[in-house]
């Protein structure tokens, strides 16, 4: 595979696209610029509060507190832009069909500064292993581009593969660099990608974490990209929605110490089940594709079908009711499942009676009427 070198002009990795001007990689360098705003201003709020606490001049509190004031309103205005843009979900579908699909909710990718950690990785190869450290200049450089790749996907799965390559190396680095009774001065920052709140940990544990969100949050867009109107598509949705869930599953189960909202137990396990009703929803749309006969036997699957989707999407939407959650993700995210739920429960009832109703008109036509 070829490597592209700091400073080199050859070809990217396979699965980075850091020139990408689709729709979707607008957003997200819009969610970026947004995060670092954000970074310059609770770093403002951070040394006006020190302040105020340090003083005990009157006429300086004052002035301190007014200047809060402003940032908090800078901040809740970002966030609110922030919120609007986690809101879009036109982009992310797809548009090559000339039936319209019903839209699926993906999720934008967090981000993250550029890793400093040479420095301190040398250090440690002369000080503890007592190596050369000059003699690992090459892999240094191959693993500095790898981690600078993976924060411009593709939106494919060769995207997901380079997330992927990175995500196997950081165990590898955990072992060699991370020890538990070893303190290794490298911090990983990363943004709630809801939010934009940066956070930072001296811990790997963060950044498996995140790039196995961001893998997640990858395939809801890959999935929800895929054209809906071909079985090979519904199918492939189908499994990028359960690969996201199971990505998500595998976060909430191994990850306890969460900095950012987004990595939380409570909005991990929404987006699970976001994901799972999403991929039954597909399961549904699979069954119906090209149109079935009206029997009552058919119909009464479809209608359990239809039943299983609302009841998923309505898991969904109790989860993202929980007051931690609800607070947090865009509103639209909780009608939409809200509404989505009661759709397939209607379309559940509505095919339950239109296999009765065929069924009696049957009876009738063989002499089972008045």
């Amino acid at each position: 595979m070829e490597i592209l070198k700091p400073g080199s002009s050859t070809t990217p990795r396979r699965g980075c696209n850091p020139i990408m001007a689709t729709q979707r990689s607008k957003i997200q360098s819009q969610r970026i610029q947004i995060n670092q705003r954000m970074s310059k201003q609770m770093r403002l709020r951070a040394g006006a509060e020190n302040l105020f606490n340090a003083t005990n001049d009157s006429k300086i509190k004052e002035k301190v507190a007014l200047e809060l004031s402003f940032v908090n309103s800078n901040l809740q205005l970002l966030k609110e832009e922030l919120s609007d843009i986690n809101s879009h979900v036109e982009p992310y579908q797809n548009k090559s069909g000339k039936t319209v699909s019903i839209p699926m909710l993906p999720l934008g990718l967090k981000d993250t500064k550029e890793l400093v950690f040479e420095k301190q990785f040398k250090e440690l190869i002369t000080d503890h292993y007592h190596g050369d450290a000059a003699t690992f200049t090459t892999e240094f450089d191959d693993l500095k581009d790898l981690r600078t790749s993976m924060r411009t996907p593709s939106r494919c799965h060769d995207g997901v593969m380079l997330l992927m390559q990175y995500y196997n190396q950081l165990y590898f680095i955990d072992n060699r660099f991370f020890a538990q009774h070893r303190n290794t001065p490298v911090y990983f920052h990363w943004y709630d990608s809801i939010t934009g709140v940066p956070s930072q940990q001296c811990s790997v544990a963060l950044e498996k974490a995140s790039v196995l969100f961001n893998i997640g949050a990858l395939y809801s867009q890959i999935g929800a990209r895929c054209d809906r109107t071909r079985k090979s598509g519904i199918q492939n949705t189908v499994e990028c929605f359960q690969r996201a869930a199971g990505c998500f599953a595998y976060i909430h189960s191994n990850f306890n110490n969460s900095p950012t909202a987004d990595l939380s137990p409570q909005f991990l396990l929404s987006l699970q089940l976001l994901m799972l009703a999403q991929a039954q929803e597909c399961v549904f749309e699979l069954k119906v594709l090209g149109g079935f006969e009206t029997q009552l036997g058919k119909c009464a699957v479809i209608s359990q079908e239809a039943m299983q989707v609302s009841e998923k999407y309505r898991l969904a939407t109790e989860q993202l009711n929980e007051k931690v959650v609800r607070s947090y993700v865009p509103y639209s995210w909780i009608n939409m499942c809200q509404v989505k739920s009661l759709h397939y429960r209607a379309l559940s009832h509505y095919y339950a009676a239109l296999g009765l109703l065929e069924q009696h008109g049957e009876d009738f036509y063989h002499g089972g009427g008045c």
